[in-house]
Formats: structure tokens, sequence, C-alpha cells
């Protein structure tokens, strides 16, 4: 961590600089992690400073507040054998009541006094937040690219590239996406239960109102037109997207995407990764590579063994290439598949109407044109 520019974790409004401190190793398969907070010499000062985010109901005995935390992050709370939990209630004179694992529910915090309960609450805060980080993404923010003209556009494509190009290192059938599955990422999310998911579903359809704001209630038209590498050596390529862009040329769609990634970070449901997102969609990609190794372990190739490809007579053939143009009108969340490999990775919504935002619907959220069928 760098001195004058710490890392900072925002929770609820409130910014809490992160200190660096050595992670205990754990073997694969144990359940509990280190705590990451103040050391245990940092004493408790009573500050009349309650959390904002959570409301610390009195009691008989003193002082009670029940947060939302996703059994899969229990364990982290609890820490190897207890100790975190242990070093919380000890630090903040409080005692932590965390359900038992694989059960959702709420963790309760109790204390004689106020200030404690907010102090203990606040730390359990930091903690989730610091390893909800580091769980793997269970949805993502998308546009759908796979109209019909677009995938008969992609097939096109891929015919002619493997008839031109099928010389070329490493390019095969099995790079291309599955046309089914086109689409445009605006942000990955870790839902860690369905109450998150509900929380996220929520979130999408308050963008409705920005959203028609920006394309005036009307769907926008989009182009799907010439394609570019994800690294800088077209000799050796892993991605190879298509590019998105609006018909009229104006910067409406990625206004568009950065209002929702604005709105879900904000929300806390999402990490900001990149300052401007990129409006691409996937075409080629060498995790989508088919090979013994890959269906021997799960459909998961490692990525040490990822093979690039030789994409620069494909660049210089098709660098413009033309795959369709569509009216685009909605924005969904998709739920990653649990197959490992990228390629099975977009499983589209499944079917529930809060999952959609359909701009140039007037009708109620339960209407038919909100029903997105499970790819």
């Amino acid at each position: 961590m760098e001195i004058l520019r710490p890392s900072l974790i925002n929770i609820s409004g409130r910014v809490y600089r992160r200190n660096t401190i050595k992670e205990d190793q754990y073997e694969e398969g144990e359940e509990d992690d280190s705590y990451m907070g103040p050391p245990a010499s940092e004493q408790f000062e009573e500050e009349e400073e309650f959390c904002d985010s959570h409301s610390i109901e009195q009691t008989d005995k003193g002082f009670s507040c029940a947060i939302d935390v996703p059994s899969v992050l229990y364990k982290y709370i609890i820490g190897r054998k207890g100790e975190t939990r242990r070093r919380l209630e000890a630090d903040t004179k409080t005692d932590i009541h965390i359900p038992k694992q694989g059960v959702e529910g709420q963790i309760v915090i109790t204390g004689s006094q106020k200030a404690a309960v907010s102090s203990a609450v606040t730390r359990v805060e930091l903690l989730v937040q610091s390893f909800r980080q580091k769980q793997p993404f269970t949805h993502f923010l998308s546009f759908a690219l796979n109209h019909p003209q677009v995938q008969d556009g992609f097939l096109r494509f891929k015919e002619e590239v493997l008839e031109q190009c099928s010389q070329d290192h490493g390019v095969d059938g099995s790079l291309f996406q599955n046309p089914a599955k086109l689409h445009l990422t605006v942000g990955t999310l870790a839902l860690l239960n369905d109450l998150e998911v509900t929380q996220a579903c929520k979130q999408l359809q308050h963008c409705q109102d920005f959203i028609k704001t920006i394309t005036e209630g009307k769907p926008l038209p989009l182009e799907v037109t010439g394609i570019e590498y994800m690294n800088d050596d077209p000799a050796m390529v892993d991605v190879l997207y298509a590019k998105v862009q609006v018909k009229d040329g104006s910067d409406k769609l990625q206004t568009i995407v950065e209002r929702l990634v604005d709105h879900f970070v904000s929300s806390g449901l999402m990490v900001r990764e990149w300052d401007r997102v990129k409006l691409h969609g996937t075409v080629m990609n060498t995790l989508f590579r088919k090979d013994a190794s890959a269906e021997a372990g799960g459909g998961r190739q490692n990525m040490k063994e990822r093979e690039a490809f030789d994409a620069r007579n494909i660049l210089k053939s098709f660098g413009s290439y033309h795959f369709g143009e569509f009216d685009l009108s909605a924005v969904q969340i998709s739920q990653r598949s649990e197959v490992n490999d990228e390629a099975s990775r977009w499983t589209g919504p499944a079917e529930m109407n809060d999952r959609v935002t359909r701009w140039t619907c007037q009708k109620t959220l339960g209407c038919p044109c909100h029903r997105v069928r499970k790819l």
C-alpha cells in the first residue's frame, strides 16, 4: 500500500482506509480465513458516532443490531477456530451471533453500550466488504447482441474466417462465441444469495428513468461493425471483439453504460474495474477453445496453458466487417453458468420479470415484453 494514497473502502457513504496486514495461508478446503481489521492492541474508544446504515435498537440488556450478511461470508467473520470473532468481541466488548454455516440469516450484534455495537458493526462491514471483493462474479449486467441479423452476420464471419484464415496459428472453430450468447457486458456482480439478487433487480428497475431520459423512451439503433483485439500484439491474441456503436454516432450508449455502472457501484453491488467501459462484444476467445485437458478438468482451462492465436490476417481481411444492425431496448441481469469455461458462461436472465429493464415499454413490469427466456 502506498502511504500517501492508501486503498479506501466506501461503506454506506463513509470512507475507510484499508490497512495492509499479513494474511495467514490456509490449506485447500479450510473454511476460515484471517481477520482483516484493527489489531488487538487497538483499544475501543467510546464515541458518540454510530453507524448510519443499520438501526441499533435498545433492549432490556443493552443494545442490538442485525445486519444482512450472505452465509458464504460467515467464515471470514468467524475466522480460524473462531479467532476472528473472539477478537472482534474482545475489542468491542460485544457478542456476535452468527447463523450456522450455509443457513441464510442475519448476524446479530449485542452489547451494553451503543457505541460498542456501532464499532462492531463497522468492523464486520469492513470484513464483509474486503472479502466480498475476492468472490468470483455470479451475475453480470449486459445488453444482448444476439439479434437474428447480428447472429446471421456472425455466422457468416465465422465461416469466412475459417475458410480464409484456418491455416494461421491457433485459429479453429472452437474459438468462436456461441451466436445465441452474443452480448455486451456492462459490469460483473457478485450476488451471494437470493436477497442480493432481489436487491440487484430492484436497482436495475431504478435505472429506467435515466435511461428513458437519454433515449427519449425510444429504442437505440445500434450497429455492430468492425473488429479489434484486446492486447498489443496481433500475432498473439486471446480475445477478438466486435465494436458496438450507435448508428447516429452519438455517445448515448456509452452514457447509459457509465450511468449504469455508477448506479450499481454506488449501491455497493458492483466494483468499478475500469475508468471507462469498453463497448464490445466478444466474438473469439481462447477460453472457448476445446481440448482434452479442459474437458478432463470439468471444462476449465488452465490460464497458463491458454494458447493465443494469430489474428493478423483476420484483422486485415475483416477489420471493418459488418455484423448487422438492430434496435436496442433493454438491459438485463444475466446469471453466470456454473460451468467454469467461458464459452458456457452466459445463460441469460432467469424468467423473472424484474431482471430486465425495457425502457420502451409503457406498461407494468408484469407485461409479456419483460419476459426473457433462459438460454
